[in-house]
């Protein structure tokens, strides 16, 4: 079964870090490759989240479908970049230096492709990084760290509950589709593209109503234990936060304000080589 969004336990210092810690390094991080343009600092972040990837032990394989499905949205991003506005980079860096005309407006500059490499960089530098929060966070622990940053529980639970059925919808969309097919539905890659995604759209209801009844169970289980009930409550995969954990977070509040004092030196977000 392809695996989207679930928590792979491995023995790796990444794993070893609190959910919070993860969740502060992910925004940290995600906020210094969104704040800049500059190419120095988002080719260190791809480089460094890379490596990172490394340290986690996760496989490419176990999170294949994500990254098949982010080359596709990066490439279209990219393309119609491209067709709606393919001078963006002239105007953006003051210069234009052609290397190919492909007729009307559509001309290919060196500013141009310098831009659209800073557009690859910001997803090589982010998607790995999400990736790797929700894959090596541990749902049960993840809430019980945000609760002990100040997160009420009720909120911290429910977080907690959400990404913890993210791998009950895909294996009962697993089990839907595979009785489909023993029905006859075909929707191998012996079908067209076309067929495949009707008969996909088809298990949407079945798996609609079965993700209802499952809801239902699960308010009833804990409106029936006083979930909510008191202000406090015990957490079982609670863990402190150490030394670890602290130069996590210091090292991204750095990358953040590395990107804050590009944008500072550089007049702007954007680095311009061609000056």
């Amino acid at each position: 079964m392809t695996n989207i969004f679930n928590y792979i336990d491995r023995p790796s210092p990444i794993h070893r870090l609190t959910g919070a810690t993860k969740l502060v390094c992910l925004l940290l991080w995600s906020f210094a490759a969104m704040a800049t343009y500059d190419t120095r600092l988002l080719v260190s972040l791809a480089l460094l989240s890379l490596v990172l990837f490394r340290v986690s032990r996760i496989g490419i394989r176990d999170v294949s479908f994500m990254l098949g499905f982010t080359a596709v949205f990066m490439v279209l991003n990219n393309l119609l970049v491209f067709v709606f506005s393919p001078q963006h980079g002239v105007e953006l860096y003051g210069s234009s230096h052609v290397l190919l005309r492909l007729g009307g407006r559509w001309i290919i500059t060196k500013e141009q492709l310098f831009y659209h490499l800073n557009l690859v960089l910001k997803y090589l530098a982010t998607i790995p990084i999400v990736l790797l929060f929700v894959c090596t966070t541990n749902p049960s622990e993840f809430a019980a760290s945000l609760n002990r940053i100040g997160v009420k529980y009720t909120i911290a639970y429910s977080v907690a509950l959400a990404l913890r059925y993210i791998p009950d919808i895909q294996r009962e969309y697993h089990e839907i589709s595979q009785a489909q097919q023993a029905r006859g539905i075909e929707m191998s890659k012996k079908e067209s593209l076309v067929k495949r995604l009707k008969s996909a759209s088809a298990i949407l209801i079945p798996l609609i109503l079965s993700s209802m009844d499952r809801i239902e169970v699960i308010s009833n289980a804990m409106e029936l234990r006083g979930f909510g009930k008191n202000k406090k409550r015990s957490w079982y995969m609670a863990r402190r936060f150490t030394k670890w954990d602290i130069l996590a977070m210091l090292g991204s509040a750095l990358l953040l304000a590395a990107a804050i004092l590009l944008n500072i030196k550089n007049g702007g977000r954007f680095w311009n080589p061609f000056i």
